[in-house]
């Protein structure tokens, strides 16, 4: 990709996982990255890859629920890497629990981090988006979305981004922006690590006993997401939009 073909984008949660996975996957197709995470420092790691690599990146910390931060965050990606035409919303939390015992602060902070984050960010970077009359914006779901015990707060936020996102592309397509959502299944991140310990398991045990339900057989790496995002921002994903690619090894309804 030539330097005046690059594009700017932000990945929210970047710092580790699934969203390192992406940030590293979209500067090797030749963007530009503005990784974003709570602390600046939960950002380093993944720009140091990239830069070693050849690519360009910066580290920008905020929470995504503070519409203030966000905008700080934006316009300072804007300022040292160009205005953003790329967006994947995939910071989130766990805050697991049973309905009788989840409190409001889970419910609160987990609604908070993945659904108002997404709007925030959005809200925020469409703007460059619709300047540029081209944009892509991949949102972070979950197979979680179809129900899960023990996660009515993170389940109902994974099903409110895929109503957020099917609603972003209707508004949005206009202005040549597409919106799509990824819902991974079983992949191996610290978010599952933490679920296993929840329920008493062995993170080793826990992905084996899940693998053995996967048609493909195995569990997920963060690399089958970052290619899925790598499409959906692409200039050949260019007629698809508002759709959902479960990302799981298998088949979900």
């Amino acid at each position: 990709m030539a330097d005046h073909e690059k594009r700017t984008a932000i990945v929210t949660g970047g710092g580790r996982g699934i969203g390192a996975a992406i940030a590293e996957r979209l500067a090797k197709d030749g963007n530009r990255v503005g990784v974003i995470d709570l602390r600046t420092s939960d950002t380093e790691a993944t720009v140091d890859r990239i830069i070693k690599a050849g690519g360009e990146a910066v580290g920008v910390g905020a929470d995504v629920a503070d519409a203030d931060a966000v905008a700080t965050a934006v316009q300072r990606i804007a300022d040292d890497l160009g205005k953003p035409t790329i967006l994947i919303n995939n910071a989130g939390i766990l805050r697991d629990n049973l309905l009788f015992k989840m409190t409001d602060d889970d419910w609160d902070a987990v609604i908070g981090v993945h659904l108002r984050g997404a709007f925030l960010m959005s809200r925020a970077v469409q703007s460059f988006q619709v300047e540029a009359r081209w944009g892509r914006i991949v949102s972070l779901s979950s197979t979680s979305a179809l129900g899960n015990r023990g996660q009515a707060n993170y389940a109902a936020a994974k099903a409110g981004i895929q109503g957020f996102t099917k609603t972003l592309a209707i508004e949005l397509g206009r202005y040549n922006v597409t919106a799509n959502a990824i819902a991974p299944g079983f992949i191996a991140t610290d978010m599952l690590r933490e679920t296993a310990e929840r329920i008493g398991m062995s993170f080793e045990d826990f992905m084996t006993a899940a693998a053995k339900d996967i048609p493909v057989g195995r569990w997920g790496q963060p690399e089958d997401i970052a290619a899925a995002a790598s499409f959906f921002v692409s200039d050949e994903a260019s007629f698809v939009s508002g759709q959902v690619l479960y990302v799981a090894g298998g088949p979900k309804a």
